[in-house]
């Protein structure tokens, strides 16, 4: 093929955006080669995401058809590595993209049935020769849009986490839907460190950095609706696995008390509680249980003019009007313990201490609760009776434990049944005599199974509530905490006073048509021993 005749550059027009080094022919290319063979030196991936067709490659020239503009840094960044003359040559978006899909196609054949790694580097420069092809590469418009096409849809679904990781042949994206993980369709592989360098440039990270975990945020606006994410990278054998958590800082990311999920009985429980002048109440639970949004509603409830509330926080997930949140920042020195000695200083009326991680800290939050301050924290534990001991297994004197502790709650999430097509069928024998065991006698009652539709994306579930255990600290619970009793007896005391389990609080909610015996389990571990009581009400 005769490739058009080059001119030099103008004074005026497109040419003043073309690097001296660099070339452009006037007249379009309307035909191109399809069997041109690509630089050994330069990827695939650098041509697919920067759509550039080689059309003739040669020891001292290449000529690339590109749509206009062109990407100018990456063909710079393309010039310096191959050190050869670079000819742009104008030709349709639409014909040089056909092309590209073709060879894609090839390539992803042929590299499914490799076993060696491509390399990490879209062109393998020096240092600073990689850092501008790489940030050329999280430029570029293809990238620019996919990026913010996951994280629109992401934000569209509800999600709270958006997933990226790299595998030996794929490049797998899913979201975190009401806490489940799902599959999303995945973009060619080749897309993935242009996308990841994009991201991390957005959340003001280093993008050449690839062999340590970073963090970042980054802030966008979605239908109104203003988004803080939280951005993590850790290295992976393949590259870097990259999760964005989703925080809605808008009012559909806030709730109130009344939207929990509780029962009266358990809400009238924490209402009264958090009117106490002084005394702790703990929040227990694993890892995305909702346990900073139960504290965040309670503290919500109590910010008003004649409160000052002091959070220490790490992060801060919700920005509260109104509240002075502090985020810790051990690099520097800032910690739980520390923040708390100076805070307890600001003459504060409420404190919030994220998580109570270490005997120090714990001892300073149970200090501050018995000189005048209303306290909550969060515990890792998997039931409110096993509270005390965690305590007591960090080194707080039980003494200390039953004079400030006032309320233990501890909480689980489960799905709630798409309204839409949620499908009631009588209980079973099986299931009434699953449920039996939970002195729950039931007879030809109705429950409901999920089904799935649009509207819940398929999956028969539609938003999250909570199933919530309760253990006010009575005398008789001091008490057995002074005395340092097993979990199991705080339990049973808690459960003879009329308190049910967690699995008690969920099977209410399968009754209720709210969700299903199956999320129930999914979420909450059955003990026979303890769950198998009857409850009260």
């Amino acid at each position: 093929m005769n490739a058009p005749t080059v001119s030099a550059p103008t004074a005026t027009g497109i040419a003043d955006f073309i690097a001296p080094p660099l070339e452009f022919a006037a007249a379009e290319l309307t035909v191109l080669p399809e069997a041109t063979p690509l630089p050994a030196e330069v990827p695939f991936d650098f041509f697919f995401v920067h759509t550039l067709w080689p059309v003739e490659v040669n020891e001292s020239l290449i000529r690339l058809a590109s749509p206009m503009p062109p990407p100018l840094a990456a063909l710079d960044a393309l010039r310096q590595r191959l050190q050869r003359r670079v000819v742009v040559l104008p030709a349709a978006r639409a014909t040089i993209e056909r092309l590209l899909a073709r060879r894609a196609a090839e390539e992803d054949e042929g590299r499914s049935a490799q076993t060696a790694l491509p390399e990490a580097s879209p062109l393998d420069l020096d240092a600073e020769q990689d850092l501008n092809a790489l940030k050329a590469l999280a430029e570029d418009a293809p990238v620019v849009k996919l990026a913010q096409e996951l994280l629109n849809a992401a934000i569209d679904a509800r999600a709270s986490d958006l997933h990226l990781e790299i595998f030996q042949e794929q490049f797998r994206v899913r979201q975190r839907v009401d806490g489940v993980l799902l599959d999303q369709p995945s973009p060619p592989r080749r897309f993935y460190l242009p996308l990841i360098s994009h991201l991390k440039l957005r959340a003001q990270m280093n993008i050449a950095e690839r062999r340590l975990p970073q963090d970042g945020r980054i802030k966008m606006s979605r239908g109104g609706r203003d988004i803080d994410m939280r951005v993590s990278t850790v290295p992976t054998v393949h590259g870097e696995s990259m999760v964005l958590r989703l925080l809605d800082q808008g009012a559909a990311g806030m709730i109130g008390i009344s939207d929990l999920g509780l029962d009266a009985a358990n809400a009238a429980l924490l209402r009264s509680a958090i009117t106490l002048p002084h005394g702790m109440i703990l929040v227990t639970g694993p890892t995305g249980s909702g346990k900073t949004t139960t504290l965040y509603a309670v503290l919500a409830a109590l910010n008003h003019p004649g409160n000052k509330i002091i959070t220490v926080e790490d992060p801060v997930e919700y920005q509260i009007g109104g509240v002075n949140q502090i985020p810790v920042k051990p690099a520097i020195g800032l910690t739980f313990a520390n923040a708390l000695r100076s805070i307890v200083r600001q003459d504060p009326d409420v404190l919030m201490v994220g998580e109570i991680r270490d005997r120090e800290t714990a001892e300073i939050a149970i200090q501050s609760a018995l000189t005048g301050h209303l306290v909550f924290s969060t515990l890792h534990t998997n039931d409110a009776a096993g509270a005390p001991h965690r305590l007591l297994d960090m080194g707080v004197e039980p003494y200390l434990i039953a004079s400030s502790v006032v309320l233990i709650v501890a909480q689980r999430l489960v799905r709630n049944l798409c309204p839409q097509c949620k499908r009631p069928h009588a209980a079973s024998s099986a299931d009434r005599l699953f449920l039996a065991q939970h002195g729950l006698n039931v007879g030809g009652e109705t429950i409901y199974g999920a089904v799935g539709c649009p509207a819940c994306t398929g999956t028969g579930y539609q938003g999250r509530s909570g199933i919530f255990e309760f253990l006010p600290v009575s005398d008789e619970i001091k008490e057995a905490v002074l005395r340092k009793e097993p979990a199991s007896v705080l339990r049973r005391i808690a459960q003879q006073a009329g308190h049910g389990t967690l699995y008690a609080d969920g099977l209410r909610k399968v009754l209720s048509g709210q969700t299903t015996l199956e999320e129930l389990a999914r979420v909450a571990r059955f003990d026979a021993a303890s769950d198998a009581v009857p409850m009260s009400g």
